[in-house]
């Protein structure tokens, strides 16, 4: 199931419009349609107000559309001239539309193209402007917390208290927003860094009150509260210049007793509101997502002519391996303003001299690697599959090292401009998978992603060892990964399921990834977003 990234707001505008009324200009409405997955099948998502006498409005009213970034969303966008108050459309004149994808508007920001009665038949001289806008709060509270003199609620050892925050629901309910670590048998814990989106913890109004509760962990019973407190977000911020305490109360314990005075102190020793930029904040705000394919051509693919073989292309044209780079190719595009991709070849021998080769360009350019566009590629592959000899062994360290130096390149730049993705499809049965391990570790610390799609039948143990699902992955010499970057899919999983499907699953993770490393290289987008007011 594919994660909604965020939700985008769209804002429509058009220019000279044909003028369908006699007498008046056209009272122009435009509505927002996404595409079904079936032959030329759409189903309406939104729709602006009527403007009345106007062939270049501006509508007031945003649209709105779930944004999946492993999808490629096909977006209709339809300007009517309403001369009734019925909602249907059938009646109305059509004063043209524009179909695109939601990637191309978000990767341009502002999208303008000309109106179209038809393919290839202009709706005159007009012209449609989508401008794209992430609907988030983008900042987040940032604190420091540790109390003291906490009371004990273990019989045996010390309470292990960790913190809970509150979010003001409706009516007398708390939503919880954030829940911290457990520290051990420890009555004066001092918390890890605690950030959490304005959003989540009081939808941005600094003058609604949050609840801080203060817990002890019991395995046998879940957690016994320790004390609590209310305090608006605003009073927490008085922690930029100093400490400031809070009571921690239980509330069954101030009724019972006169004499009680609290449960301890909480204190903030810091809190400061930053930005938290997401996934579409970069994009958005120029950064280029580089697509790079790797394929395998070892001789464990089989015969190319054989019909048993993973390379052969069937009557119908097509394989496991052309499907996985027009899958994942197809929304990867979007975000890569010249569409040259380069694409590689591993594991065969190739002409003139059939020297094994673990990293030769699929067009056979060592000095322009480049194919244009998805098609490019697909065009490379069909010739490279005739016109090589499949080999071995399988080495994926040399094409992971490839994108990792222009990666490396990219980083010393110190701007978040230039992000990778390598799609790499393989049959599985790796060979340099040490050198792998130690080549993955240091992409880790660059700006870029690993797609791994796994062909035919075998076990691919060693892909999933490298997705590290089951554990961090090391090096050779233990030193781990310092963030996830690598992700692994079964082509066998997806042999009868929609033709998207594939993409969405391997690129889910891409969003976070990128988002992970620029936070790690704490970098703000090329163009940030305007501040929240």
């Amino acid at each position: 199931m594919a994660h909604c990234v965020t939700k985008i707001q769209l804002t429509v505008s058009c220019e000279n419009l044909m003028d369908k009324d006699v007498g008046s200009m056209s009272d122009p409405l435009c509505v927002l349609l996404q595409s079904t997955g079936a032959d030329d099948q759409w189903m309406e998502l939104d729709r602006t107000e009527r403007v009345k006498n106007c062939q270049s409005p501006e509508f007031a009213k945003k649209l709105e559309v779930d944004y999946y970034f492993e999808r490629v969303q096909k977006l209709k966008f339809g300007i009517y001239d309403i001369d009734n108050k019925s909602t249907n459309l059938s009646d109305d004149d059509y004063l043209g539309g524009v179909e695109c994808t939601l990637g191309q508007i978000v990767s341009s920001k502002t999208f303008t193209r000309p109106l179209q009665l038809k393919k290839g038949k202009l709706a005159g001289k007009g012209n449609v402007t989508v401008i794209a806008e992430e609907m988030l709060d983008k900042r987040a509270a940032v604190l420091q917390m540790e109390a003291r003199n906490l009371d004990n609620k273990d019989f045996i050892g010390k309470s292990d208290p960790f913190l809970e925050l509150y979010r003001q629901g409706d009516g007398d309910k708390w939503q919880l927003a954030y829940r911290s670590e457990v520290i051990k048998n420890n009555l004066n814990p001092n918390w890890k860094t605690i950030s959490v989106s304005l959003q989540s913890l009081c939808n941005g109004d600094m003058e609604k009150p949050i609840k801080v509760a203060c817990n002890d962990k019991d395995d046998s019973t879940g957690s016994d509260l320790i004390g609590e407190f209310t305090v608006p977000v605003r009073k927490l911020l008085e922690a930029k210049d100093q400490v400031i305490e809070f009571e921690c109360i239980h509330p069954e314990k101030k009724k019972k007793k006169k004499s009680y005075k609290n449960s301890g102190i909480v204190r903030v020793r810091s809190c400061k509101i930053e930005t938290e930029y997401s996934f579409l904040d970069y994009v958005m705000g120029g950064c280029q997502i580089n697509f790079t394919v790797g394929v395998d051509f070892t001789g464990s693919n089989g015969d190319p002519r054989s019909p048993n073989s993973l390379h052969y292309i069937s009557p119908n044209g097509v394989n496991e391996y052309l499907t996985a780079i027009w899958s994942v190719g197809q929304v990867v595009q979007d975000y890569d303003t010249d569409k040259l991709f380069p694409a590689f070849g591993f594991g065969a021998q190739i002409p003139p001299n059939w020297q094994v080769s673990h990293e030769f360009s699929l067009n056979f350019d060592p000095n322009n690697p480049y194919c244009q566009g998805v098609q490019g590629i697909i065009d490379a592959y069909r010739n490279a599959i005739v016109n090589v000899r499949l080999y071995g062994p399988t080495n994926f360290s040399p094409i992971i090292t490839h994108v990792s130096k222009f990666a490396a390149d990219s980083a010393r730049q110190n701007t978040a401009g230039q992000y990778y993705v390598l799609l790499i499809i393989t049959d599985g049965e790796i060979t340099d998978l040490d050198q792998t391990r130690n080549a993955i570790v240091e992409a880790s610390k660059l700006p870029m992603s690993i797609i791994i799609v796994g062909v035919g039948s075998a076990d691919f143990q060693a892909m999933e060892f490298l997705d590290g699902d089951e554990g961090v992955l090391k090096s050779l010499t233990g030193e781990p990964v310092f963030r996830d970057i690598v992700q692994f899919v079964p082509f066998r999983q997806f042999q009868n399921a929609p033709k998207e499907a594939l993409a969405q699953t391997v690129l889910a993770e891409v969003p976070k990834q990128l988002v992970s490393y620029f936070k790690m290289r704490n970098l703000p987008p090329v163009n940030p977003p305007k501040p929240a007011q």
